[in-house]
């Protein structure tokens, strides 16, 4: 199955799929995809995030609700079939505890940070949301992605085409050579609808990644191409970079770079997404074409 495709899931007498789908956190890009794939289904979907204007223009029921309030939580999920979380996956124990009797099925989405060899604070949240959920029995799976790129959904790619265009010299620990597997937006929509509702997807987590790893010096460049631009790889010591990362802090109008981004560029991200194809079905589209579609979003 393509990115674009879906598995077939029960429907009722007249056609449509059955049950109701709570999508939490939707007012994100990511969350809007998801809510317009979904509802594209002929499927019922409840749409919450902290303010309903903010999802505004979504084909759904919207509602605002704030993941604390584990009240009026539990009331929008009480007669959900399938829930989709796509806020921080450090909610996973509060939306866990507010789930009704019967459920299809939950997706949480985490990120691959939780793979860091480095201690993180957030890493760890992620690692405990897929203890809670195994911990709870219920038919779901946490879907780890990459680096998002499109729609806003990271400014890592928005930011390397600024510093090429300003200073054409992008300084990168080891020169660049550790990989990354960055992700389309749309893709990882496509895995969180597949996550679902096939049959295969509950279980193991699954780390939804682009389909190959590249370096991340390779990473630049493909940007460069895509902006029309030429750029020189300054390879520096880690250690030079996180004195610089501390910096940026306190210099007016320098280029913001957090020591934890300098630590995670100095370890691979590179990861086997054959779980991704076979329970997911999606076949994620390639860097190139990833970088042309986040370039072209650019205001």
């Amino acid at each position: 199955m393509s990115s674009q495709e879906s598995a077939a899931p029960s429907r009722d007498r007249a056609g449509q799929e059955a049950g109701r789908v709570v999508v939490i956190g939707a007012s994100s890009p990511l969350g809007r995809r998801l809510v317009t794939r979904v509802a594209s289904r002929g499927v019922e979907v409840i749409a919450t995030a902290r303010s309903a204007d903010s999802l505004a223009g979504l084909p759904a029921t919207a509602r605002a609700v704030g993941l604390a309030d584990q009240g009026a939580l539990a009331a929008v999920l009480a007669d959900a079939s399938r829930v989709v979380v796509c806020a921080h996956a450090r909610f996973a124990p509060t939306v866990l505890a507010a789930l009704p009797g019967r459920l299809e099925r939950i997706v949480f989405t985490g990120s691959a940070r939780r793979f860091t060899r480095f201690p993180d604070a957030a890493a760890e949240q992620v690692i405990a949301a897929e203890a809670a959920l195994a911990r709870s029995g219920r038919p779901g799976v946490v879907i780890h992605p990459t680096m998002i790129c499109g729609a806003g959904m990271e400014n890592n790619v928005q930011r390397v085409a600024a510093y090429i265009r300003r200073f054409g010299v992008v300084p990168l620990p080891e020169g660049g050579r550790r990989l990354i597997q960055p992700i389309d937006v749309d893709d990882l929509a496509a895995c969180l609808e597949a996550a679902l509702y096939r049959d295969e997807a509950p279980g193991a987590a699954i780390t939804a990644a682009g389909p190959a790893a590249v370096a991340y010096r390779d990473f630049v460049r493909a940007i460069a191409r895509a902006i029309g631009r030429r750029v020189r790889i300054l390879p520096v010591p880690a250690s030079l970079l996180m004195a610089a990362a501390v910096a940026t802090r306190v210099v007016p109008g320098a280029p913001r770079i957090a020591v934890e981004e300098v630590r995670r560029l100095s370890e691979d991200k590179a990861f086997d997404i054959g779980e991704m194809r076979r329970r997911l079905g999606v076949e994620p589209r390639d860097l190139d074409a990833t970088l042309r579609r986040t370039l072209a979003e650019e205001p």
